[in-house]
């Protein structure tokens, strides 16, 4: 019988396991949540402030300037007289204001 070894749960609460999980989660919630829901909030008010004719980059790469926008799209002139739709959420990046904007 001393070669088997009888492995029992502690049976108890311990609060350090719950002061753990707290202080993971409040990690995971400042490392990865609140940078996410930021930059959300950021993209949804740079989709809200484009106006027409504004130069954009779309997240495939494509350039361009805004011809046309309706609530969900945005009618986008490229090179060449060429009009493509995009969805508004496709929009990455303001190229009028990153021009603009003085360098550091």
């Amino acid at each position: 019988m001393t070669s088997t070894v009888i492995l029992q749960a502690t049976g108890g609460f311990d609060p350090r396991q719950l002061i753990m999980f707290g202080l993971i989660a409040l990690v995971f919630y400042f490392f990865m949540i609140r940078p996410q829901l930021k930059k959300a909030k950021d993209h949804k008010k740079l989709i809200g402030e484009l106006k027409k004719g504004d130069k954009i980059v779309t997240t495939a790469g494509i350039h361009g300037r805004i011809a046309d926008m309706n609530e969900t799209t945005f009618l986008i002139e490229v090179e060449g007289g060429v009009k493509i739709r995009f969805d508004k959420s496709a929009v990455s990046l303001d190229a009028t204001k990153a021009v603009a904007a003085p360098k550091a």
